[in-house]
């Protein structure tokens, strides 16, 4: 279990005042009532975040009916993307940039999951007696770190790899515009075979030029800035192969020029901030603004 807590002030860049780690030895639930007292759980607001393979996020034109009857009007266009009983699940849509272009349909995406799988995420929390804000999702707190290094008026494609896999998103103007996941990862281009790497590594190249295609071919209103690279392990080399390779700028991540670390000097190094990502991303959540 990681914890992160980010402290966001008007004219400041938002500072990584907490970051931790515990191992799970009697299971989640002893461990957030262990960190209750601890770390005084209960004198913040938390996040928490979906596993992936519990929800879902498909994009739809939005439906023209008034914003608070979206959510309704939406849960039945996902009777033939998602496996469980819509008339339960739990569902939030978000609206996708437009620029108001006419002739344009305005897109959302909806982010869906099962009851049954929102309730065990939030049941540690419950029987630890933490206080639980939210349930997200991995791409918006990746959505929360792009929105940090965006250019004004410019999309940024955020692409993080790690032992997992891939999730490489487009943002524009702090908002989640698409996503795309991928099987190859980290344990695959730093193995023992160089053949192997090299195929990865192609696969991976080939899978970011193919996105900022889709991209520029369904999102031609929004031009993109370049491409962002954070890697746990760190693939040397990898940021300079998919630069020679794609017509936008690559660079690795480095938040330390729009976060402050001077309470957690770890993060200071690039990769604690990519093995940290979606924490930091999760506790960067605001609601209408405001930290």
């Amino acid at each position: 279990m990681t914890l992160a807590h980010v402290v966001r002030r008007p004219g400041m860049k938002p500072e990584v005042t907490l970051l931790d780690s515990f191992a799970l030895e009697k299971g989640e639930t002893e461990a957030l009532q262990r960190l209750k007292s601890a770390r005084q759980l209960k004198s913040y607001r938390c996040t928490t975040l979906m596993a992936e393979g519990e929800y879902n996020i498909a994009q739809f034109d939005a439906p023209p009916v008034p914003r608070d009857e979206r959510k309704e009007a939406l849960r039945w266009s996902l009777r033939d993307v998602v496996n469980y009983p819509i008339e339960s699940a739990c569902i939030d849509v978000l609206d996708i940039p437009s620029d108001g272009l006419p002739g344009r349909a305005v897109g959302v995406l909806v982010v869906s999951a099962a009851e049954r799988a929102v309730r065990a995420r939030a049941a540690p929390f419950e029987e630890a007696r933490v206080a639980l804000d939210a349930v997200d999702v991995p791409e918006l707190a990746q959505r929360n770190v792009a929105a940090l290094l965006e250019t004004e008026n410019r999309g940024l494609v955020f692409l993080r790899l790690d032992e997992s896999g891939i999730m490489l998103t487009l943002s524009y103007r702090g908002e989640l515009v698409a996503v795309r996941r991928g099987e190859m990862n980290t344990r695959q281009m730093l193995a023992n075979d160089p053949d192997q790497c090299a195929r990865v590594r192609e696969r991976l190249v080939l899978e970011v030029q193919r996105s900022l295609d889709n991209f520029d071919r369904q999102y031609s209103h929004i031009p993109v800035s370049r491409v962002v690279l954070a890697a746990h392990p760190r693939v040397e080399g990898l940021a300079a192969e998919l630069a020679a390779n794609v017509y936008v700028p690559v660079q690795e991540m480095d938040l330390s020029t729009v976060m402050d670390f001077s309470s957690v000097p770890d993060l200071r190094d690039t990769e604690c901030q990519a093995r940290n990502l979606l924490a930091i991303g999760a506790a960067l959540r605001t609601d209408e603004g405001a930290a």
